[in-house]
């Protein structure tokens, strides 16, 4: 049910980004301000997870662009164990 339940968010969260992805929040890598990652390739993906002050797991994904900056493409955060 766990599974099924972060596909739904995952997928919701996907098709939300395409109109706007998400804000940082805190504990974001772009949260306050720009990353830049010197070795990884344009147009690759990376994925950061974190705890937020709960408890509960945030997993983000993010897109490098052309200038090695980061974009939030779309995050989905796991209920507390």
């Amino acid at each position: 049910m766990k599974t099924i339940l972060s596909a739904a968010v995952f997928a919701i969260a996907a098709s939300t980004a395409a109109v706007a992805g998400p804000m940082p929040i805190p504990g974001s890598i772009t949260y306050d301000n720009a990353a830049q990652l010197e070795q990884s390739p344009a147009g690759s993906t990376v994925l950061h997870t974190f705890s937020d002050g709960s408890g509960r797991d945030v997993n983000e994904v993010y897109k490098v662009n052309d200038d090695r900056s980061l974009t939030l493409v779309s995050r989905s955060i796991s209920n507390a164990s």
